[in-house]
Formats: structure tokens, sequence, C-alpha cells
């Protein structure tokens, strides 16, 4: 008999070694491990600090691990529907290996969210990414993402101080 509460399972024609299945709490210690290491740059502590275990309490049904064969983890996605906007999701934070990185899992990730999200009634995405991450810039770019922000930070458009004094963001949003 099958548990209702487990994540499911599935796999994708696109990536036929890896798994996609919905997040669970126990994914939490795992996925900010993994930060540090796949980000590659200095100062990658506090980006697991936007990522709390409540992310995989509360959206864990809008969210999605990837695992390699042998149960590693390659990539996730976590994300939700707007409570308080209902016709707007939001992609909070992704994250690929960097082996994995240049196979198009970032983009099926992506892809696959817009559908969930889609279905269930939302009509845009949005997004938020630092200033200098201009990897994040030119791969949202390339997803159909139009920048936003309300003055020109480190020639982008960005929202200064979104996130308190300093901390300014590059806003991302799309249709679906």
């Amino acid at each position: 008999m099958s548990d209702a509460s487990a994540p499911r399972l599935d796999a994708d024609p696109r990536h036929p070694t890896l798994t996609f299945r919905r997040a669970a709490v126990d994914d939490h210690a795992r996925v900010v491990a993994a930060i540090g290491p796949w980000w590659e740059r200095p100062g990658t502590d506090r980006l697991a600090l936007l990522l709390p275990r409540l992310f995989f309490q509360h959206f864990a049904d809008t969210s999605t691990i990837v695992e390699d064969e042998r149960g590693e983890l390659a990539g996730f996605l976590i994300g939700f529907r707007s409570q308080s906007q209902p016709e707007v999701a939001y992609i909070h934070f992704v994250g690929v290996r960097p082996d994995q990185r240049r196979t198009g899992l970032a983009r099926t990730l992506y892809e696959r969210f817009f559908e969930a999200m889609r279905a269930s009634g939302c009509r845009r995405v949005d997004a938020i990414t630092g200033p200098p991450n201009v990897r994040s810039q030119d791969f949202h770019r390339a997803m159909g993402f139009e920048l936003t922000g309300d003055t020109i930070i480190d020639g982008v458009p960005a929202w200064r101080d979104y996130d308190g004094p300093g901390e300014h963001r590059v806003g991302f949003t799309r249709p679906l």
C-alpha cells in the first residue's frame, strides 16, 4: 500500500538517468549542504540562510528534488504559488550540481514548474537574484524572463535595498 504523503517519484525522458520527486523535510540538510560547493564562489555560506527548513515543510508539493542513479542530489527547485497573489508563482531557489550543468536540467526544472503552476491557475512566475549573478541573469533571460528593478546596479535593472540595506536584487518576471 502506498503512502499518500510520500514524495512522488517520476522520470523525465530528457534526463533518463535522473529521478524527479517532490521535496521532503528530510531533504533540507543535504540541499543546504550542497549550496556552498555547488556555487563555487566566495561568500556563498550566507546563501544557505535564504533556504530555511520552512520551505521544505510548507512548499514541498511545489518543489522538486532531482537525484541521480546513485540517489545523490543532482538538482533542486524550491518554488511555490503565492498565497497573496494566487495568479503568481515564485521560484525561490534553484541549484544544479556542477557536473549536471549544461545538460538542460535547470531548464527542465523550470519547465516542469511552469507546467504545474499553469495547471494550478497561475499566469506569471517571478524570481530574484543578486546584481553580480550574471550567470543567473543570462539563464533567466534565455528562459523568457524580463529583468525588473527601480534603478540600475552593476549595469542591470535592480531593486535597491530589496532585502534590506545594501541587499539589492534583480527581479525577474515571466508570463505563463
